[in-house]
């Protein structure tokens, strides 16, 4: 495939739409009108990064379509089985058969996205520990209060997405954001009325405008409308010169923003005039829309009805003296968005105190150098195709085997008789043919099925395809149906638990490349941007030692004061409840159990708590007893019969 370099886009050329001066404010005290002559360097240089990420990021555009298409259930008619008589018949009788793509692909997609989602959606989903003594009770509170922003912004969801297409193209990409919610907040007032009748005071609601919730979010990029700097590999995009987006949004809803007080968004007003507003960088190259017998054109004809605007966001490492950006002569990280492929409408420093790009890539199949990894899916692409071809291909033989076909002699048969389809129907034979019997008139073509060992062979494809990928058929709930003996309890042990391990290795890969950096960030997007105290529940592994500390109350209030600690982030080893559990334990627990000097070693407590958060259990904590936080001493007898004495011991069926 040849190298395509991207020229200026044709817009750049029509300057009328810019010739108003809206005197906006820009920040840093640029000049970043769109006549300007910074504007102008600075949209060529955005403009150069995303062309040459756009081209590289491209070449996988045909490989992603073809996973499109076998994710999908059936093939469109119209768009793939037009052609003969046959087939305008078929497009009359929408009961006919027609091509399909078998969903095997998806059923392990499927088992795959299961096993994922069980490992990463525990709760909570980020784990955190204090570096020092000062930090215990802080980290705790993190933990909570991210755990209150997953649950509230449905992050689980955003996970799922990016978890989804690290599957089926390779890399699945997530932003974190700070999101802050604004409306109406009800309040309580007192409002006092003085009368004849005396002073009375009443209580009454107001509604106020108000910041009703602010917390960590995560947003999805689609594959198709990521540019990432093509020099570095998937799993080190923070290591890159920039990196950058595609997204779609539309001129009423930037006019809003723009007008917020913290939005940093400038120059909308100069998109009023423009025409057309898309990017020649955003055209939807996927094939998502076959599955649901839509059109690929849908995101295209939106721009009759509405007035899209195409944005590029850039975030680009860059020496602010260099740009004309400021005095600085050190690298320093850099937000851009270029609206329409022209206009510049956002210019600031990038403010993250953790210095990082707020993004993060899973990319499972990585090999440490490319860009862009194989998916999971596309290596069985070709066992998938197999299986297509050996369906479809036994579908139209006996298709073609059910339909009669005839050879018949016309001089003898009326031929308009024989052409009717309807039952029942009554052929008559041709003056000639009469008195001579019909036996001899009409001839059926005997037809051999070629392809009665398709539907055998698809069960073989289907088998590597269960052992190349590694959901096999117990991963995807379903046990083994042939074999010399019945399934046994050690074979299906032994399976399940080579299939989990090949699945654990996928999601710690996963967990060190997205669910790290994501868990990262949140953490210092909490403590850099949160302005208002919030209350949690105090619940998990700390709930012990946070009621003690909130003095046996349920919910604490958590100050933006109490969240400046150190910490530690605990990345997840893959495992999912009761996937890495092995019957032996429950054999121990009888031993310690029954064993006093076992017993003394070791804590029974602990071991069954264990058990049972791997068989499953999430709330193991809530059937502990309340035992009023007493403390068991042991002591030597001499001393316990002492303080008896003295009434400071007594038997426990005296409490």
């Amino acid at each position: 495939m040849p190298y395509i370099v991207k020229g200026e886009p044709d817009s750049w050329k029509l300057n009328n739409y810019k010739d108003k001066d809206f005197d906006y404010n820009y920040p840093e005290g640029l000049n970043l009108h769109p006549n300007s002559a910074l504007h102008k360097k600075l949209r060529s240089r955005i403009w150069e990064r995303a062309s040459a990420s756009r081209n590289e990021i491209s070449k996988r555009f045909a490989s992603w379509r073809e996973i499109d298409r076998t994710l999908t259930t059936y093939v469109d008619l119209s768009n793939t089985d037009k052609g003969t008589k046959e087939d305008d018949i078929r497009i009359k009788d929408p009961t006919k058969p027609l091509t399909i793509v078998f969903p095997y692909s998806y059923s392990m997609l499927e088992a795959l996205l299961t096993y994922l989602s069980m490992a990463f959606f525990q709760d909570p989903m980020f784990q955190y520990e204090g570096v020092e003594d000062d930090d215990m009770v802080g980290a705790m509170l993190m933990e909570l209060v991210v755990r209150f922003h997953c649950i509230k912004n449905k992050v689980p969801l955003a996970v799922h997405t990016a978890l989804r297409d690290s599957l089926c193209y390779g890399v699945g990409i997530g932003i974190p954001e700070w999101r802050r919610q604004y409306g109406k907040k009800v309040v309580k007032a007192s409002v006092t009325t003085d009368s004849d009748l005396g002073i009375e005071t009443q209580q009454m609601n107001q509604f106020v405008d108000a910041l009703l919730f602010e917390g960590n979010g995560l947003g999805n990029i689609d594959p198709y409308m990521w540019l990432p700097d093509p020099s570095v590999s998937s799993d080190n995009i923070q290591k890159g010169e920039f990196i950058g987006w595609v997204d779609r949004d539309n001129y009423m809803n930037l006019l809003s923003k723009e007008s917020e007080l913290d939005s940093g968004l400038f120059n909308v007003k100069y998109l009023k005039s423009k025409n057309n507003k898309r990017s020649t960088l955003a055209m939807d190259e996927s094939d998502r829309q076959t599955k649901h017998g839509g059109s690929s054109d849908i995101h295209r004809s939106m721009s009759t009805t509405v007035s899209p605007v195409d944005r590029i966001h850039m975030y680009i490492t860059l020496i602010p003296k260099e740009w004309k950006l400021g005095k600085g002569e050190t690298p320093e990280k850099w937000y851009f968005e270029l609206a329409g492929d022209d206009i510049i409408i956002a210019c600031e420093r990038a403010d993250h105190n953790h210095g990082q790009y707020p993004m993060a890539v899973a990319s499972p199949e990585y090999d440490g150098y490319s860009i862009t990894p194989t998916g999971r899916m596309e290596v069985l692409y070709g066992l998938q195709h197999t299986l297509d071809f050996l369906f479809n291909s036994h579908v139209a033989n006996v298709r073609k085997a059910i339909n009669d076909m005839l050879i018949v002699d016309p001089y003898l048969v009326n031929m308009n008789d024989l052409k009717d389809p309807q039952p029942g129907k009554l052929i008559r034979l041709r003056r000639p043919a009469w008195g001579r019997g019909v036996d001899k008139v009409v001839q059926q073509l005997q037809v051999t099925d070629i392809t009665r060992l398709n539907i055998s062979d698809s069960a073989y494809i289907t088998q590597w395809m269960d052992r190349i990928s590694g959901a096999d058929q117990s991963m995807q709930g379903s046990l083994r149906q042939s074999g010399p003996e019945r399934l046994t309890g050690a074979e299906f042990s032994g399976t399940r638990n080579s299939a989990m391990s090949r699945l654990q290795r996928l999601a710690m890969i996963i967990g060190m490349q997205f669910m790290q950096d994501i868990g990262t960030q949140f953490a210092v997007h909490t403590q850099q941007y949160m302005t208002q105290d919030m209350y949690v529940q105090i619940v998990g592994r700390y709930a012990e030692q946070l009621m003690k500390n909130f003095g046996g109350k349920v919910r604490g209030r958590v100050s933006p004061s109490s969240l400046a600690i150190n910490y530690d982030l605990i990345v997840r080893d893959g495992s999912i409840p009761g996937g890495n559990f092995s019957q032996n334990w429950m054999e121990l627990f009888k031993v310690i159990g029954t064993s006093p000097e076992l017993s003394q070693q070791f804590d029974v407590t602990r071991i069954f708590t264990y058990i049972a958060q791997q068989l499953g259990a999430k709330n193991v904590e809530d059937f502990r007893r309340n035992v009023n936080n007493m403390q068991m001493t042991q002591m030597p007898d001499q001393q316990v019969e002492q303080q008896a004495q003295v009434g400071n011991l007594m038997p426990m069926r005296g409490i």
